[in-house]
């Protein structure tokens, strides 16, 4: 799973080389450089890819700021799907 949040950083990113500096504890934003529509745009991205739904009026980005908590999110989004 953590491999595929990555890749879809990497596409919104658009920058190939960006995956060298990806770490568990990245920051979205502060690290890799996501700006606000690139981050709406990796929400989207991980929607499709996990099949899941998020609910933006409830989406506190600042508990998946880094790759680690957002990973952590994903998988409790589809636990919870199940």
């Amino acid at each position: 799973m953590l491999e595929k949040i990555i890749r879809n950083i990497v596409e919104v990113i658009e920058d190939p080389e960006v995956v060298n500096n990806i770490k568990e504890d990245s920051d979205l934003i502060h690290d890799i450089g996501l700006d606000s529509l690139q981050l709406i745009n990796l929400i989207v991205a991980i929607e499709e890819e996990f099949n899941i739904e998020i609910e933006f009026d409830e989406f506190d980005f600042e508990e998946v700021s880094t790759v680690k908590n957002l990973l952590a999110y994903v998988e409790a989004k589809v636990y919870e799907k199940k």
